[in-house]
């Protein structure tokens, strides 16, 4: 926990916070190398330097306490430290550093600190970690992971983690993206005395260039041809000076993309520079747990699937995930399978409005669920819900291999889960290539009811004439549902894919009170005259009425307990007691504390409203007093 970092706003691991010291810094930031360590005319930030073994630690502590007297309290000072390479096994490391950490950190007490982070011992209280040996994990895209998801799990998420000697324009995003907070710039320096002019695109020799690709002070003033007839040292000044401007400009535009909810997207195209990003973000989305913790559970913007690595990422695979262990479909027999369109949500697009008028009376027997890449697979009663209605995607007719698997997979799953007794598919192409599939591989029998133009008179009409055959056959049943009953439905099975388990509260057994009002999609729940939650359209997802929040409160599914006191307007971390380990940001939650039960979004994840000691972790909407 730190009084001196805080985190203004997410985007999954990424974060743009700042340093409280003398001068802020907005993070994620870049610190020039030279300066920390200027003993003289300390910065916010000052490295006090490596151990010597003649130094004794009363001398390392007048050497800090000197440093302090210096910087001031407003300065972070990074703890005298012996760095070495991960791969160094902790026995064979200096001994006699124990001791003079000790005094070091005694005698920084009073500010600010910063110390290195090792994968082999517990880390001391800081409000700066630096990661050790960062910079020789480059092109180590397994090992650079593990070790920072190590580090990341054992230091308070209110803290700032510093990777040294490893940025670059190129790699500054992934960085970032990663939950990196703090870079310096030796790298670039280096690189400019080496004649390497860098960009977000990559490196480039100077000897290679015609022209600069960048406009900065530097760059604009003078040609490739007249910087290479500079002096040796003249010309790596000049060079130092545009990188330094490449990667400064790089993380600006980091920081907005965090702000605007889009790192991903960027990233995603960011990775293609150097073969170890594109492993890093690939092994990344393996780690679920660390990043599906911090990404919100929607977003304002629309979600891009440009690349293959689209099929991975978090909100894609949630959604999957979630469709598969939390969804329930509606009690009929007949299951329809359609092709997804490009407007959102489905059913306001021509083809499906076509398709619905297509099926006429019929269509209350059958449940309707929309076969696509990304999302795999989207029952009619989740296709507002984030992301399935703020989704994009190329769209060339062509489906590749991992697109193919992977949304056969998520059809595959759902149908060994959930058996009807027949199966109809109104598709054509590669949906049909994967409906093909899975019935093969299943065992299930499959009705096609079109071959090529979906929305064609003949198309329409097969597809009528199938589920009417279906519908009017003594082997049926004739499950079906009312008006009523589907609006129930497609708010029952929006609050089962938010709130798990928990959702069951809010539709009891015995619901013959309850009553879904309101035209689509503005849905409100009502048990008798109270109202229990609002589907929200712009996301859709369910907003909580206190009394809604009353029924819920009892699972202690997305709770929020709080101490004694009734809140007003937003909730900071400090005065969270406990939270679900399960709330995501931008969750819908409940707040429960002895006076008060409320209901809000969270801002945080559930274990970092319980860990951060600054921040707010609860935009609170409605207070009952109890």
């Amino acid at each position: 926990m730190t009084r001196y970092f805080e985190v203004e706003q997410r985007d999954g691991a990424a974060r743009v916070g700042k340093l409280l010291l003398s001068s802020e810094i907005r993070t994620p930031c870049v610190l020039h190398t030279a300066d920390l360590g200027n003993l003289e005319t300390p910065g916010p930030i000052v490295d006090a330097g490596s151990f010597w073994s003649e130094k004794s630690p009363e001398e390392q502590e007048a050497h800090i306490k000197q440093i302090r007297e210096k910087a001031g309290e407003g300065a972070i000072i990074i703890l005298p430290h012996q760095a070495y390479p991960p791969a160094v096994p902790a026995d064979s490391r200096g001994k006699a550093e124990t001791s003079a950490r000790e005094s070091a950190e005694k005698a920084a007490v009073e500010g600010p600190t910063g110390s290195l982070l090792r994968a082999w011992e517990e880390p001391k209280k800081s409000d700066l970690y630096v990661m050790e040996g960062a910079g020789t994990l480059e092109n180590n895209a397994r090992r650079f992971l593990e070790t920072l998801l190590d580090l990341k799990s054992r230091i308070p998420p209110d803290t700032a983690l510093y990777a040294p000697s490893l940025a670059l324009p190129e790699n500054a995003a992934m960085l970032a993206y990663l939950g990196i907070d703090v870079l310096d710039d030796t790298r670039t320096e280096t690189a400019a005395y080496s004649d390497h002019y860098l960009t977000a695109a990559g490196r480039f020799y100077l000897d290679a260039l015609t022209e600069f690709p960048c406009r900065c002070r530097v760059c604009a003033s003078t040609t490739p041809e007249e910087f290479r007839a500079l002096p040796k040292v003249d010309r790596a000044k000049l060079l130092a000076a545009h990188n330094r401007d490449a990667l400064e400009a790089e993380l600006a535009l980091v920081r907005e993309k965090i702000r605007a909810g889009t790192l991903r997207e960027y990233v995603e195209g960011q990775c293609r520079v150097r073969p170890w990003l594109t492993a890093l973000l690939r092994l990344g989305d393996f780690e679920y747990a660390y990043l599906e913790e911090k990404v919100p559970a929607f977003r304002q913007n629309q979600l891009l699937a440009d690349t293959s690595e689209s099929l991975t990422r978090i909100e894609v695979a949630r959604f999957a995930r979630r469709v598969q262990e939390r969804y329930t479909p509606p009690d009929l027999d007949i299951l329809l399978l359609l092709p997804c369109a490009a407007k959102k949500p489905y059913s306001i697009s021509q083809s499906h409005q076509k398709f619905m008028l297509a099926l006429g009376k019929y269509r209350k027997f059958v449940h309707e669920v929309i076969i696509t890449s990304p999302l795999g697979i989207v029952p009619r009663e989740l296709e507002l819900t984030y992301p399935a209605a703020h989704y994009d995607t190329a769209v060339t007719g062509h489906w590749d291999e991992e697109e193919k698997a992977w949304v056969s997979g998520c059809l595959e799953a759902y149908l060994e889960k959930y058996r009807y007794k027949a199966v109809l598919a109104h598709v054509d192409g590669a949906y049909r290539e994967i409906c093909e599939m899975v019935g093969k591989k299943l065992g299930i029998e499959i009705i096609y009811t079109a071959e090529e133009s979906l929305t064609s008179f003949e198309a329409l009409s097969s597809l009528k004439n199938a589920v009417e055959a279906l519908c009017t056959s003594e082997n049926f049943s004739r499950k079906s549902q009312n008006s009523e009953e589907e609006k129930k439905n497609f708010v029952r099975a929006i609050a089962g894919y938010q709130f798990g388990e928990a959702a069951g509260l809010l539709f009891p057994e015995e619901a013959g009170s309850l009553a879904v009002k309101g035209r689509f999609p503005k849905y409100q729940l009502f048990s008798g005259k109270k109202q229990l939650a609002t589907l929200v359209p712009q996301y859709g997802m369910l907003a909580l009425s206190p009394e809604g929040a009353e029924l819920m409160v009892k699972s202690g599914n997305y709770v929020v307990q709080i101490d004694d006191f009734i809140p007003k307007g937003s909730i900071l971390a400090p005065g969270v007691v406990a939270a679900d380990p399960g709330i995501r940001p931008n969750d819908e939650v409940i707040i429960l504390g002895k006076r008060a039960l409320c209901v809000g979004r969270a801002l945080m994840s559930g274990q970092e409203m319980e860990k951060a000691s600054r921040g707010i972790a609860v935009a609170v909407r409605h207070v009952k007093k109890l």
